[in-house]
């Protein structure tokens, strides 16, 4: 039994979901998605509730039914509040800046790594060491947040590093003087 797949999706007063050919398309205040289901997992919209239901009982599949619900789900969510991920950079000399659709870090190399902004995400500079990524698409704002912060990974001597804003980075103490 799947929890997560058997769990029904109400949907939203301006939000309309609409289905064809297992190809799936959420349409809010914000924007559009879409997704194509696994051909194993049967969709019905009712009543502006989804319920998604499975064809076999293998365990590939039952993966796939909670996969698709929590994709249907995050989709509705992204088009009525969007998602945002905060990023911080923490070290001497260590910033960012916008120039035009690309991100410009200065993380400690002998250059500054230029990032372009992808098509449907916003990039917003708080102040010199910290970013907002912010767009209707989790996947997109998550891949895209992770790729910054691959840059320079936190170490865990100085924490120096780019870090999500509410991350917690386990410090070492390092040698110490015999």
């Amino acid at each position: 039994m799947s929890r997560i797949g058997n769990r029904k999706i109400v949907i939203p007063e301006g939000v309309s979901v609409k289905e064809e050919n297992k190809h799936v398309v959420v349409t809010g205040k914000l924007g559009e998605l879409s997704l194509d289901l696994p051909s194993v997992i049967d969709i019905n919209i009712d009543n502006n509730v989804i319920t998604l239901t499975r064809k076999n009982e293998l365990k590939p599949t039952k993966a796939l039914h909670g996969t698709a619900n929590a994709n249907i789900t995050n989709m509705i969510k992204g088009v009525t509040e969007g998602y945002t991920k905060n990023l911080e950079i923490i070290g001497v000399g260590y910033r960012f800046s916008l120039k035009g659709d690309e991100l410009v870090i200065n993380a400690g190399y002998s250059h500054q790594v230029e990032i372009k902004i992808p098509t449907g995400l916003k990039v917003e500079v708080i102040s010199n060491t910290e970013i907002s990524v912010s767009g209707i698409s989790k996947e997109a704002v998550g891949e895209f947040a992770a790729n910054i912060r691959k840059v320079r990974e936190p170490e865990p001597y100085k924490g120096k590093g780019i870090r999500y804003k509410d991350e917690y980075i386990r410090r070492k103490e390092g040698k110490k003087a015999a």
